[in-house]
């Protein structure tokens, strides 16, 4: 497996290679709701905004911040990504679920330290992951480049997968988008790893100082309704119910809540919810209903209109992604 940064030295001969017969998928829990919520707010601070906009600036690439098992669709990677190539062979069925392959083996492959990994196609993607305390709780991703001048023969090999899993593209688009894509040097293209490395360490710093100050900050009555609806989500939950157990009046716990999470008590709960539910989903002997109840929701309408909401995606179009790859 390639690799470099505080994996050791990078080969891109034995740089890890996608196919749809070798992959390790990652199996661990979806992130809890709280640590999705971390990661939206380091996204936010003006910290990443201004860093993400001089790395793209300076390096031609693009660079995302996701959090950990949340795998961009090809509608998402094609507005992350500069590489026409990519948005282009990403717009299929098959093309797509390889794609979030590639995202989960590259995460899978990045548990200990910045990774990177060439897809079918021969491009090159990278994740470095960011740690708060012992935890990882997100990865920066770039890539989508060559390290190695595009040739004709590596194209022909790629659209005869292509052709062979029934994709249909425009070929000659295809081929002018493959030769345009941006060729680094390895060595180069190692220190732009590196330099996101430090980024991570220091991102990671951020997030514990983020962490602390909330923990000091959020009032008992909304850690103790954290830890309730995470103890009984499955449960029907109510407003009134949830501020009696902490002991406050509805209006009060209602204002503090929404103050201390940015979100309501049924949008927090819902949040929770869908967590659980999307983990349920990989288990293809479940059906979409009992997912639902099983989770607490009171009917499969009210589930498919709070997972749309909240994934953009319905249950069953995840499932059937998920599959896929």
């Amino acid at each position: 497996m390639g690799s470099f940064g505080s994996r050791g030295s990078f080969s891109p001969y034995g740089m890890k290679q996608d196919s749809a017969e070798s992959l390790t998928v990652v199996s661990d829990e979806d992130p809890p709701a709280e640590e999705r919520a971390l990661v939206d707010q380091l996204s936010a601070t003006r910290l990443f905004q201004d860093y993400r906009r001089a790395f793209e600036q300076a390096t031609g690439l693009p660079l995302a911040l996701r959090a950990r098992k949340s795998f961009a669709s090809a509608a998402e990677r094609a507005e992350e990504t500069t590489t026409r190539f990519c948005s282009l062979i990403g717009r299929t069925n098959f093309s797509c679920a390889q794609c979030l392959r590639v995202q989960e083996s590259l995460e899978e492959s990045a548990q200990l330290g910045s990774d990177t990994i060439r897809c079918f196609a021969g491009l090159c993607e990278s994740a470095v992951p960011i740690r708060v305390g012992d935890e990882i709780i997100a990865f920066l991703r770039t890539g989508h480049v060559l390290l190695h001048k595009p040739s004709r023969a590596e194209f022909s090999r790629t659209t005869r997968q292509l052709l062979k899993w029934g994709s249909e593209i425009n070929l000659k688009s295809l081929e002018e988008a493959y030769f345009q894509t941006k060729v680094f040097d390895q060595s180069q293209y190692e220190a732009v790893v590196c330099l996101l490395s430090t980024f991570a360490e220091h991102l990671g710093r951020v997030g514990e100082c983020m962490e602390l100050q909330a923990a000091a900050e959020e009032p008992t009555v909304v850690q103790e309704a954290r830890a309730m609806i995470g103890e009984r989500f499955a449960e029907h939950l109510t407003l009134p119910e949830a501020a009696r157990a902490v002991n406050a009046s509805t209006r009060y716990f209602c204002k503090v809540f929404k103050d201390a999470t940015g979100l309501t008590f049924v949008e927090y709960l819902n949040r929770v919810r869908v967590e659980k539910a999307r983990h349920l989903l990989r288990n293809p002997n479940l059906r979409v209903s009992e997912i639902a109840f099983e989770v607490g929701f009171e009917s499969l309408s009210q589930f498919n209109r709070s997972f749309k909401r909240i994934t953009g995606q319905t249950p069953s179009a995840f499932r059937n992604t998920q599959a896929a790859a």
